[in-house]
This record gives C-alpha cells, structure tokens and sequence, in this order.
C-alpha cells in the first residue's frame, strides 16, 4: 500500500536539495513532486528539448533533477507557478488553451491528491506567499525513510504558520485572493528565514516582576466644631414673705398694773419681710472631646499575576517519528479531561506538561532511555523553570512522554 508524504519550505533552493537527496536515497522520480511559486520569474518550463538561455530563466525541468511532469499555470489566488511530477497534473487541469490560466482551485486539487481537506486550503495559503510545496508518493516501509529526509532539511511547521497569519487576520484561502508580489514573498520569507551557518538568533526572556509598594491615601476623617446652644430651665423655689398683721378686739376689764405702766405715748414699728427669687449662673465643664488618631498595621494579600516568555527547543530532523505537537494536542486533551478535569485545574495550566512531555520523548538525547532511567534529569530540568510542580505534573509528562514513543 502507498501513502504519500509532503513537507513545505519557504525557499526553492532547500525544496531542491530535498528532492535531490530523494533521488540520490533511491527514490523514483516518478514519485517525487514539487510545486513553486513562481511570482519571481526565475523559472521557465521547457519541455521541447530546446536550450534556455541565461536571459530567459532557468530550466526548471533541470533544476529539480529531471522530475517527469512538468507544468506551468497561472493559479486564481496564488499567481503563476511551476510544477513537477504526478501533482502537475493539478497544474493543468482546467488550463484555458488560450488563456493559459486555470479555473478550478488549487485547493480541490490537494483534497485528491491526498491533502486532509481541512488543510488544503493552509497550503494553498503557503504556496501563495512563495512557499513551495515537495511530496513523495511510495510504499509504507519506505515512508519513514522519504519523512526522514524532509525532515533533515527543516520543512516549517504549517499549522503554527497558518496560526500566525490568522494573529494578522488571515481567515482561510480564497480563490480570488491577490497573489503576492516578488518583493511580498521576500518581505514573507526575511520573517520565517532559517539562520545560516555561522549565525546566532538571540531571543530575549522577558518576564514581569510583581512589585508591592505602598502609599498614603485619604479616606475620610472627622471635623469638630463647637457651638452654643441656649435651653430654657424652670426651677421652682420656695419663698417666705411677711405680712404684718394688726388684730383689734373690745375687751372691758380693769387696768392692772401693768396696764397702767404702759399708759403713756410710745411708738413701735414692725417691719414686714419677703422672700424674692435670686438667678445666678455659673459655667461648668460637663464633657471633655479629645480628637486624635490611631495608626494599626494590616497585612494585605495581593493577588496578581506575571508574565513571562519560553522559549521551547524542539529536536527536529532526526527522529523519524518525529510529529508537530499539534498532532497529539487533542489526544493530551482528551487525556487532561479523563485525569484532571475534576480537579479544578485548566488544560492550559497543564499544557506545558505535556509540551515538555512531548520534548522528552523526540529528543535524540533520551532514545534509548526508559521512564526509570530519564525521571530523574526529568525533574532536575523541569524543576529548574518550574520550581516544585513537579509532584504535581509528574504524572501528565510521563504519560506525554509515553504516547509520543509509543512505549
């Protein structure tokens, strides 16, 4: 039974080495397919046996090592394009005899050609903004080998491609999509250039720090004011006042001598005396208002969170059993669900796990070793970025590990 396997890589020149190292690996030319943008002009298709000269391109029949197949069209929403191989025959079906351009779209043609419809349109995507697309058709035993090979030569990754054009509002390939122009497709491939011997990518760890700090606020206070107030008092008193009184009654009787010694003039005076009511005040202190403050501590908890940027170091090329992480993604998922779901944690505090997981087991580094033999530099690394989560995680990236070797 045959499968066929594809790789996408941003310039023509690594595309060629691939189909080249195929060929020399004892692939089938037959087998092997390519197609390019060709919005910079530099190939042309000769297929009458006639010499191309300097001023008219190369050949691309010659420069893809003498693929069968060849093909040139102008593709609605991707531009002109070269192709060699059994997918040429998605180059030139529908080409107007005249015209010269096809009708149908690209991505109908990957869905037959073998591509997952959901996504054919992603490559026709790729191949529109200058990728260029290598395939190789054989049987189960030698597919390994063909991946391993492309592989080697750093296909980029089209679903965290495809991502990144979605951040910019990419939303899906369209049949009438402007095709891009020579200098979009370099401006596109300076973003995603690989680096060169001799060169260094440097990439900055930026992380935030929680800093807590304090200052003084107004929340209100007291305002004293004094006044007076006049309130009206009633006191009862009791007051004792004189009346003189002059009672005269008629008596008949004889004057004794004591009468007798009272028979002369005389003057007496009584003087009548009364009570009044007196008021005086007096002022009393009755109530003393101090006004201060009083300073206490209070300790408050501060809940925040920082950012921090990783980079990931994926082993690449070597493994033939090397797939993006993407394609164990919603296994992890499902996983996450099954063993952590109740527990009140998010896949996304679990995802890393399982990426780490995931890098443990397609490093070349550790192809040998068992779970007992790696735990231990496990944890050492892990707990480096991610100091004492490691009881707490230990057990997704085992499980990670296992599905991606299969052990």
């Amino acid at each position: 039974m045959t499968k066929t396997t594809m790789a996408l890589y941003d310039d023509f020149s690594t595309a060629q080495d691939v189909v080249q190292d195929l060929v020399d690996a004892g692939f089938s030319r037959d087998q092997i397919s390519m197609i390019a943008n060709n919005a910079e002009g530099n190939y042309v298709v000769n297929t009458d046996g006639d010499d191309v000269t300097a001023d008219e391109g190369a050949g691309f029949g010659a420069v893809v090592g003498g693929l069968l197949g060849l093909a040139a069209a102008l593709i609605p929403g991707i531009g002109p394009v070269v192709a060699a191989g059994p997918i040429a025959a998605l180059v030139t079906t529908g080409i107007g005899a005249a015209a010269g351009a096809v009708t149908g779209g690209l991505t109908a043609g990957l869905i037959d050609f073998g591509v997952p419809e959901d996504e054919a349109g992603a490559y026709s995507e790729a191949l529109r903004r200058g990728g260029t697309l290598v395939s190789v058709t054989t049987e189960d035993e030698n597919l390994a080998r063909a991946q391993e090979i492309m592989n080697r030569h750093e296909p980029f990754d089209l679903d965290e491609r495809a991502s990144t054009w979605q951040e910019s509002g990419w939303e899906g390939h369209q049949m009438d999509a402007e095709p891009y122009t020579a200098d979009q497709i370099h401006q596109e491939r300076q973003q995603y250039r690989t680096l060169n011997e001799g060169q260094e990518a440097k990439f900055d760890i930026v992380e935030e720090e929680l800093h807590v700090g304090k200052r003084e606020v107004e929340q209100g206070g007291v305002r004293v004011r004094s006044y007076v107030t006049e309130t009206p008092v009633r006191e009862q008193v009791s007051l004792r006042q004189e009346h003189v009184r002059v009672d005269r009654q008629p008596v008949d009787r004889p004057a004794t001598e004591a009468d007798l010694n009272t028979f002369k003039e005389g003057v007496m005076e009584v003087t009548e005396h009364s009570e009044e009511a007196v008021v005086s005040k007096q002022a009393r202190v009755v109530e003393e208002v101090t006004v201060g403050k009083e300073v206490n501590q209070r300790t408050e908890t501060v809940n925040d969170t920082v950012r921090r940027t990783d980079v990931e170091v994926e082993q690449m090329g070597t493994n033939t059993r090397y797939q993006p992480f993407e394609t164990y993604d919603q296994q992890f998922h499902k996983h996450f669900d099954s063993n952590y779901g109740s527990s009140g944690s998010t896949y996304e505090q679990y995802s890393p796990a399982y990426r780490y997981g995931y890098s443990l087991a397609t490093n070349d580094q550790y192809r040998d070793y068992d779970w007992a033999r790696l735990e231990s530099e496990a944890r050492r690394t892990w707990e480096t970025d991610h100091p004492n989560t490691w009881d707490r995680f230990k057990d997704a990236i085992r499980d990670a590990w296992y599905a991606v070797t299969g052990r």
